[in-house]
């Protein structure tokens, strides 16, 4: 017989009423009162209510604890009180695994009531749980949307190298490990290695993990995370950068409404809309905007927050870009802004008042960065294939990276991106 899933059960019902079925999963509840025992299985595609009454079958069911993999064949019967409308009668259940153990949680409550150090601890088991499922799943659903929407704007998906050596930051926030004996580095981002395949194929984008080795015990901030690095060339300035993040964006969010509607219910989440054109405003306005100084090097927490509640205000936007960030606050490949080289024609884009995005338009001739590195007391010997592609012509580009785990945090409004975090590192953990 062919298993049927949880969820398509309603569906089976219509089809065949009274048909026989088989599921497989998870004993995600059992009830058992004076007559009948109630089970819940839990499948990848939701829940499914199984009725026993039978006293030998009830006898097997008491030594199926909770989480313990089963098989079940039974009689589709219409319930109104049954998850879809319909359960599982007359059932045969077969153990596909030993007896769980006791969890350290209680998955089949609605709600995981268990601390984020619980959590986390046990996030093997706790990820099982709908709600929990359902975070991880509006992140698989920004993902497609992100791959979808570039694929069809003629990028090409591409994979850079995790261990280099040296810092693409030029920085010392690098983790470093031995390499045969050499000393090599997590890479902090794809930047170089973007750039220099956009020389190649013009329109690249990344997917994949990045290391940060800061000392930073915030509710933002990750050691390891998941980048989603976008560059492309011809471009005349960071606003068309910031026009196909935008695009990005707004894919993204559509991807999660058309694959992950289920689990946005399930959480509450409001989704948020992404304008035609996201309000933008130069950082020396930003600084008026939230009352800082004007020799203000950078925008704190505090004023992203600010920023955020004044463009939900002004624009009924979750979203506003800051542009022109000073000169000394970014990498040296960032172009300066024409006309005035203390800013930048780079931003930042602030999504619900937290920093969701850095973007913007890189140099792209040999010579400026051979007197950006110099000026900065970087030597250029150690970017030797990095200046190579960009003596041997290369185009006016630019592109951006999204922090994936922030997204989606930020997008369910959680109170630390370690939640949407599938197994987070950070300063304090490295397991499991």
């Amino acid at each position: 017989m062919m298993r049927s899933l949880c969820g398509s059960l309603a569906a089976v019902h219509d089809a065949e009423p009274g048909s026989t079925v088989m599921l497989e999963g998870w004993v995600h509840r059992r009830r058992q009162l004076a007559g009948v025992d109630f089970v819940v299985i839990r499948d990848r595609s939701g829940l499914a209510q199984v009725v026993v009454t039978e006293s030998t079958v009830r006898e097997q069911v008491a030594g199926l604890p909770e989480e313990t993999v089963v098989r079940v064949t039974g009689r589709l019967a219409a319930t109104a009180k049954a998850p879809g409308g319909v359960e599982v009668v007359e059932p045969a259940f077969h153990a596909l695994s030993a007896p769980a153990l006791p969890s350290p949680v209680e998955l089949w409550r609605p709600a995981l009531g268990a601390t984020l150090p619980t959590v986390l601890d046990h996030a093997a088991l706790t990820w099982r749980h709908p709600a929990r499922q359902a975070v991880w799943k509006i992140a698989a659903a920004s993902l497609a949307g992100f791959r979808r929407h570039l694929d069809g704007a003629g990028f090409t998906e591409v994979t850079t190298p995790k261990i280099v050596d040296g810092s693409t930051e030029s920085g010392a926030n690098v983790f470093a490990l031995d390499y045969f004996g050499s000393t090599a580095y997590l890479a902090q981002s794809p930047q170089l290695y973007k750039q220099m395949l956009t020389g190649v194929f013009e329109r690249v984008y990344e997917v994949g993990p990045v290391f940060r080795a800061e000392p930073h015990d915030t509710t933002r901030h990750l050691s390891q995370y998941i980048s989603l690095d976008v560059e492309f060339g011809f471009i005349d300035s960071h606003r068309e950068v910031l026009a196909v993040l935008r695009d990005t964006l707004a894919a993204m969010v559509e991807g999660i409404r058309v694959t992950a509607a289920a689990s946005v219910q399930m959480l509450s989440a409001a989704l948020p809309v992404v304008p035609e054109r996201i309000p933008t405003v130069h950082f020396t306005e930003a600084l008026e905007i939230v009352g800082a100084p004007a020799d203000e090097p950078d925008l704190a927490p505090e004023h992203e927050r600010l920023l955020g509640k004044w463009a939900l205000e002004q624009f009924g936007s979750d979203f506003l870009a800051v542009e022109g960030y000073p000169a000394a606050k970014r990498p040296f490949y960032t172009h300066p802004q024409p006309g005035d080289p203390r800013w930048t024609n780079s931003f930042d884009l602030l999504f619900r008042g937290l920093e969701l995005v850095t973007g913007g338009q890189r140099l792209h001739h040999h010579a400026d960065y051979l007197a950006a590195l110099t000026a900065r007391g970087d030597d250029p010997a150690g970017y030797p294939a990095y200046l190579e592609a960009m003596s041997h012509g290369m185009p006016p580009h630019g592109g951006f990276a999204i922090g994936l785990e922030r997204w989606v945090a930020r997008l369910l409004e959680v109170d630390n991106v370690r939640w949407a975090t599938l197994f987070p590192r950070d300063t304090h953990r490295m397991r499991p």
